[in-house]
């Protein structure tokens, strides 16, 4: 009987770790000469519902902006059709069953899609959001990208939601 409550024991406290699981992005600004300088993090925690993303950021214009997860964990400019493209080295929107399609945090596209991020008046972001489908471990060894625009979680009118260019950027070690 005392070895059954031990076990107990170690798989409530194991699963209170697991629970409590954080990854911290530390983010930058992102320029045709590369990574630039940070302005903030993102913390992911699990929670039952999917991953908790809880912003903490500033420097960037009032709104709505994109915000994915990126295949790749590099946030450097890469060439594309002989320009220099801000944060290209992420590659595209994590996309491992394939589906080639945007379709926002709840839909059946790309898991990489996040909820939007808002800055306010001030330029800061700082409410939660929650990305029901994505879990830490799916994070690690990616990067966190922040478009300029806002996401109608649509390839129409505008591939990929339309967020535009990319403007802040961190690796998810």
């Amino acid at each position: 009987m005392k070895k059954l409550a031990i076990v107990l024991v170690g798989l409530m406290l194991a699963a209170g770790y697991a629970a409590a699981e954080e990854l911290v992005v530390e983010m930058h600004l992102t320029g045709p000469s590369g990574v630039g300088e940070a302005i903030g993090t993102v913390t992911a925690s699990s929670s039952p519902y999917g991953t908790i993303l809880t912003p903490d950021l500033s420097g960037l214009t009032q709104g709505l902006h994109g915000f994915h997860v990126h295949e790749n964990p590099n946030c450097g400019p890469k060439e594309k059709a002989g320009e220099i493209v801000p944060a290209l080295a992420a590659g595209g929107h994590y996309d491992p069953a394939g589906t080639r399609k945007h379709a926002g945090p709840y839909g059946d596209g790309h898991l990489g899609d996040l909820p939007a991020i808002y800055f306010d008046a001030n330029g800061k972001a700082t409410h939660p959001l929650l990305a029901p489908r994505i879990k830490i471990s799916d994070l690690k060894g990616r990067s966190l990208m922040i478009h300029a625009g806002g996401d109608n979680y649509s390839d129409l009118p505008e591939k990929l939601g339309g967020g535009g260019a990319r403007v802040a950027c961190g690796v998810a070690e």
